[in-house]
């Protein structure tokens, strides 16, 4: 009955932060850490940095992923689905809305999209300087960020995609072994039970979803179907919501107009709570006959890679992130990531929001405001809307 009682307290939690947090993943993690490390005192500081770390080691949403393991470590498994639930319910409900908003095809649509895709790319635009001042402090790391966007800005094919990160993450196994890294206690691991059968779980849908994506004549308006492609893009997604762009736009971009894919990215720049939710959006466009069993599909399917991750391995990362090849797998990747993330934003997003000069001058603009200025997002959802309706 107790875990129960916390399970809801930990529901009620996430669910006030998923109405407000907006910023993307890296806020997230800011305000993870100002609730539940320096208010309420659930895990230590050092606790909580071995989370992060776990989370941009690993496929899917950081900021889910790592609320996802506080419920785990407060109230078990029950704990972390009443964390996820209640970080991502807020968003999957805005973006369901803004699904049916799109279905009216009106005028005030079309101007709300253009906004928003311009905010998108200052969005994105913000993200990739960020990461790459991160994740790309060496040469070799900038050398990596740099060529992987030059592959794939000129060649987008899902598997060079994996053909990249894989080929980082090896580099970084082979030459990043210099790493120094503290010390971890030798004390008994957990049962590792959960372990396997998480990572059983994992790697067979995983194969299953392969076979689909890569062999099946199916569409993607099968649920079936559709469950799988999220699935496969949501396992593959190293780096946070928006590297989660590329993968979907392979995926199951093929089955949308550019306006419906783009449209729903950018909705979910402007919405709080995970960058994932762009899933929702996506799975009522490809199901539009039962767009409430579609949203929900699609979104769980993207979701799911990640928080399996997650319950297998966050018991045993401390471990793991001691060994310095795994330690220099992970460096390297995220610097990989960084070059997949400027792919991105060249093709397709400014290539789909930028049509004339004063779209450059807005996008200046609004960089300037996000950046340097550092207005909340709500702020500068408002401006670009403005901006919109101004032109128009």
């Amino acid at each position: 009955m107790k875990r129960v009682h916390t399970s809801w307290e930990i529901f009620w939690r996430f669910l006030s932060l998923g109405c407000f947090c907006f910023g993307g993943p890296a806020a997230h993690l800011g305000y993870f850490h100002r609730y539940f490390v320096e208010r309420l005192n659930w895990l230590d500081a050092e606790q909580y940095g071995q989370l992060v770390a776990l989370s941009q080691f690993l496929p899917g949403p950081g900021s889910s992923q790592v609320g996802f393991a506080i419920g785990l470590q407060r109230a078990g498994l029950a704990g972390g689905i009443a964390a996820f639930i209640g970080f991502t319910l807020p968003s999957f409900c805005l973006m369901l809305g803004f699904f049916a908003l799109s279905s009216q095809h009106n005028l005030d649509f079309l101007t709300l999209a253009s906004g928003l895709k311009l905010l998108a790319v200052v969005v994105v635009s913000d993200a990739v300087l960020s990461m790459y001042k991160h994740f790309c402090q060496s040469h070799s790391s900038r050398i990596i960020a740099v060529l992987s966007a030059s592959v794939l800005i000129f060649f987008s094919a899902i598997w060079l995609q994996i053909l990249v990160l894989s080929m980082a993450a090896t580099f970084g196994m082979l030459y990043h072994t210099h790493l120094k890294l503290g010390s971890v206690p030798r004390e008994n691991l957990p049962t590792t039970q959960s372990l396997w059968l998480s990572l059983g779980l994992f790697f067979t849908l995983f194969v299953i979803s392969c076979w689909v994506v890569y062999f099946s004549a199916t569409d993607s308006s099968h649920l079936a179907h559709m469950a799988a492609q999220f699935y496969h893009s949501g396992s593959l997604v190293f780096g946070g919501g928006h590297v989660v762009l590329p993968l979907l736009q392979q995926n199951v971009g093929s089955a949308l107009t550019s306006e419906q894919f783009l449209s729903g990215y950018a909705a979910a720049q402007a919405v709080p709570g995970p960058m994932f939710s762009f899933a929702t959006f996506l799975g009522a466009q490809l199901v539009p006959l039962t767009p409430i069993s579609g949203a929900i599909i699609a979104t769980l399917a993207l979701f799911l890679p990640g928080l399996l991750l997650v319950f297998a391995l966050h018991q045993h990362w401390a471990h793991l992130s001691n060994i310095p090849r795994v330690a220099g797998a992970t460096l390297a990747i995220n610097a990989a990531v960084v070059g997949l993330l400027f792919s991105a934003l060249v093709d397709p997003i400014i290539k789909q929001a930028v049509h004339q000069i004063s779209d450059i001058v807005a996008l200046l603009i609004g960089f300037v405001l996000l950046r340097w200025l550092k207005i909340p997002i709500l702020l500068l959802i408002t401006f670009y809307l403005a901006y919109a309706y101004l032109i128009r």
